[in-house]
């Protein structure tokens, strides 16, 4: 799981989300930084670097998942430089705070994420805003935006349920935490890609949101197992 971090407090939000997911769900956290472009002047490259260094060592700071990795990527576009990761390194799910606008409860994708969920070969999250302060907070209830049936979107609300003993709720309760959102039938195969309907019915939603890629379920451990104990509870 690759969180998009660059030490904005929204950006904490997707911490919250990603590592609770990775602690209580199994996996490896991995924190990502994209530059995109290198600085002429050596000394300058210097600072630059360090600069995206050291916002990564602070989002480690607040993390409780010692085997997390940290990445500085450079890519003219975010979106892709990430996507480059995701694909090298088989993450499941690309992980972003909403954007800096957004109100509290609410998941709003910035530029990024917004061009990840037309075309991504990995899932999408979106944490809403103002997770992190509710982080000792288990991730308690699981809701479906599925209206085209994508088998993938109730594959991953059981392995939730077994795995991080999110209770099933319906999605248009206030304040669920995590929506399992499908992708569109016209999809291909393993790639994001939402409905105008969908979109429509996230813009008025309340909670961090999971888009899946078009038939691909989010795998978490061993979905059989029940509930993981180790480590503390997710956000």
């Amino acid at each position: 799981m690759i969180v998009s971090y660059d030490g904005t407090a929204n950006d904490d939000d997707a911490l919250v989300l990603g590592a609770g997911l990775v602690r209580r769900g199994g996996g490896t956290l991995a924190l990502a930084y994209v530059r995109h472009s290198r600085e002429i002047d050596p000394r300058r490259e210097a600072l630059a670097q360090f600069d995206a260094e050291r916002r990564l060592r602070s989002g480690l700071a607040l993390l409780d998942v010692p085997d997390a990795d940290v990445h500085v990527l450079f890519s003219a576009s975010t979106a892709d430089g990430l996507t480059e990761l995701a694909a090298a390194t088989a993450a499941a799910v690309i992980v972003f705070g909403s954007d800096y606008r957004t109100a509290p409860g609410r998941a709003e994708p910035g530029a990024s994420a917004q061009r990840l969920l037309d075309g991504a070969p990995t899932a999408i999250a979106v944490a809403r805003a103002g997770l992190r302060l509710t982080r000792s907070r288990p991730l308690a209830t699981v809701a479906a935006v599925n209206p085209q049936d994508d088998p993938a979107v109730e594959a991953t609300v059981v392995a939730l349920n077994q795995r991080l003993g999110a209770r099933r709720v319906g999605a248009e309760t206030d304040g669920v935490d995590l929506l399992v959102v499908g992708s569109r039938p016209g999809a291909r195969t393993g790639r994001v890609a939402l409905s105008g309907r969908t979109r429509a019915t996230l813009n008025g939603a309340r909670g961090s949101v999971l888009v899946l890629a078009r038939e691909r379920p989010l795998a978490l451990g061993n979905a059989g197992s029940g509930p993981a104990t180790a480590g503390p509870a997710g956000p």
